[in-house]
Parts: structure tokens; C-alpha cells; sequence
């Protein structure tokens, strides 16, 4: 099952703070909703352990997370695949945009990912206001993180 999302956030704070904060481990650890595990393997890859929950449906996911496309301090591309066990998988990645706006940043982003296993049988309505949730739930997070606060 494919799905897209997109959207926009202000946060307040200059550009070159969100970018630093972007690539920072342990503040994406601290903001990504049932991350356990955030290892930097590289400068422009990850390895993630995070347990989510969607519907009825619980799983622990294990994967790599890659960035590529890199143009500090205006956006990247950020690119993962996990496998969930009899949950499933899923995998995707996201277009990041930074722009100065208001005095702060824009972070616009565009999210393409497919699932499969138990949780592509969920049905599309219950996917993806879970995935809206949990994007909802991480830039709430990272914009508290931004601005100082822990997350």
C-alpha cells in the first residue's frame, strides 16, 4: 500500500539552527514518536529501532535511515526501510525544504512510503491518519526541540 503526505511547519528559529538540529541524532531520537534506538553509522546514515502501534497492530521496527541530496542549509532527502516481523514493513522517504519566513523557518516536506504485511491489511483510512498522527506528533516534537525545550 503506497501513501503521500506533505505539509508545512514555522518554527522559530533561524535556518542554519532547524538544519544543525535536523542532523543531530539525538534530538531526532528525542522527537521520533517510539524511537528506542538512533546510531549514526555515518555522516549521512542512521540505524533506528522504533516500536509503533497502529490500530491493533504492534510492532518493533528495525532499519536504516539514509540522507542524501544534501544542500545545507536548505533541505535533503531523507530515506528509510524497516521490517516490523509478522507486522510487516515499510519504506519510504521524505523531501525536506528549509526557508527563511517570518522571521523564523519554514520546514516544508513530502513524504512518499509503502507498507506491507498485517498492516497494508488495515485499510488505507486507518494508515494513513496514523501516519498523519505520527508526522503531526514528531514536528510538534522537533519544534519544541528547536526552540530549547525537551521533547
Amino acid at each position: 500500500m503506497a501513501m503521500t503526505m506533505n505539509g508545512e511547519y514555522q518554527l522559530a528559529a533561524t535556518r542554519d539552527v532547524v538544519w544543525a538540529k535536523l542532523n543531530d541524532p539525538e534530538i531526532l531520537k528525542a522527537c521520533i514518536p517510539g524511537c528506542e534506538e538512533l546510531e549514526k553509522v555515518s555522516d549521512t546514515e542512521f540505524r533506528a529501532t522504533a516500536k509503533m502501534k497502529v490500530g491493533p497492530v504492534s510492532a518493533r521496527f528495525k532499519g536504516r535511515v539514509t540522507l542524501s541530496d544534501l544542500d545545507p542549509p536548505n533541505g535533503y532527502k531523507i530515506s528509510g526501510e524497516g521490517e516490523g516481523g509478522v507486522a510487516g514493513f515499510a519504506k519510504g522517504g521524505a523531501t525536506v525544504a528549509l526557508a527563511e519566513k517570518d522571521g523564523g523557518t519554514a520546514l516544508t516536506y513530502d513524504v512518499e512510503a509503502q507498507i506491507g504485511g498485517k498492516l497494508a491489511q488495515l485499510g488505507q483510512r486507518l494508515i494513513n491518519g496514523s501516519a498523519k498522527k505520527l508526522a503531526d506528533e514528531f514536528f510538534a516534537n522537533f519544534a519544541e526541540a528547536v526552540q530549547g525545550k525537551q521533547p
